[in-house]
């Protein structure tokens, strides 16, 4: 099982937006912190993000920044530059001005953030993936695709571009974790991924869900003891894997929930429980709220600007 596509796709919710813009120094741009996740490309020129804590970080031709969190940040053509304009829908592509040229492509994924995966969850706030000769070349053609599509639309884009918006997405994801897994101190879900029993114990969890697993079960999978299982598992992925189990059930009940007509009580089965009763109190205890009223929450979802 890909456990990276799985985690993506569970989580996922309405239609990602993107759009180019441009803008000549002196420029400041205000990103609001979102309720999903966003990203920016630079395609021309150069600009600094700055968060709300931390250091600015310099950005340059190719460089891509991935906000996993929607967090609240900056872009501007300095950093000392102050805030020009709040990033909304609708706003101009273009801006004049007597400075240098700077052009980006900027996008934002719908992501339910009540119970994220702990895999995308664990990320930094902000994923810098500088520009590299020769690093990452599905990422780069990705980004110079939908480019493309953004500054020429043509008959089809409206169709080619959320197809490309989740490419890149799985793109700048790969592209981290095998930047991170690289280096051999590298910990968590990087770590897990690189030991072999705990991979062989998450592969079988996604492969089925619904099995009423019990660890010794895991580690059979996994080709180990039931100890030396528990022991990793927390060790990279920080919960024991029965909690994991319980975690993705929920998630995936969740998307089931938003995504499908089917009744509380199929879904249940679905994911592992003999009893619709079961099945709700397990999702309020994880998500805060039952699952009828998940549901219907879940039909107004809050807009993202890009």
């Amino acid at each position: 099982m890909d456990i990276l596509s799985d985690a993506v796709s569970a989580i996922r919710t309405g239609s990602p937006g993107s759009g180019l813009f441009i803008r000549h120094a002196p420029w400041g741009r205000d990103y609001p912190v979102v309720p999903g996740a966003g990203f920016h490309v630079v395609l021309e020129g150069s600009c600094w993000l700055r968060p709300r804590d931390g250091d600015a970080i310099a950005l340059g031709v190719g460089d891509v920044v991935f906000m996993p969190r929607g967090a609240e940040h900056v872009l501007a053509d300095d950093p000392a530059t102050p805030v020009t304009e709040v990033a909304r829908p609708g706003e101009p592509r273009e801006i004049a001005g007597p400075g240098r040229r700077s052009v980006l492509l900027c996008g934002a994924y719908a992501l339910d953030r009540r119970h994220p995966h702990p895999m995308l969850d664990g990320l930094p706030e902000f994923v810098h993936l500088p520009a590299r000769l020769g690093r990452h070349p599905s990422l780069r053609s990705a980004v110079d695709l939908l480019a493309a599509e953004l500054s020429e639309p043509r008959g089809g884009t409206d169709a080619v571009l959320p197809s490309l918006l989740d490419v890149l997405l799985l793109y700048i994801l790969r592209a981290w974790f095998e930047e991170e897994g690289a280096d051999a101190t590298s910990t968590g879900w990087i770590a897990a991924f690189r030991d072999v029993s705990v991979a062989h114990a998450l592969r079988a969890i996604h492969a089925a869900p619904g099995r009423a697993w019990t660890v010794e079960q895991l580690a059979a999978e996994a080709g180990v003891s039931r100890a030396t299982l528990a022991r990793r598992f927390a060790a990279t992925i920080g919960e024991a894997p029965l909690s994991y189990v319980t975690r993705w059930r929920m998630i995936l009940a969740a998307k089931r929930l938003r995504d499908s007509g089917e009744s509380i009580a199929v879904v249940a089965g679905r994911v592992g429980y003999g009893s619709e009763f079961a099945f709700a109190k397990a999702f309020k205890r994880e998500f805060g709220v039952a699952p009828g009223r998940y549901r219907k929450d879940s039909e107004n979802p809050e807009l993202i600007a890009v």
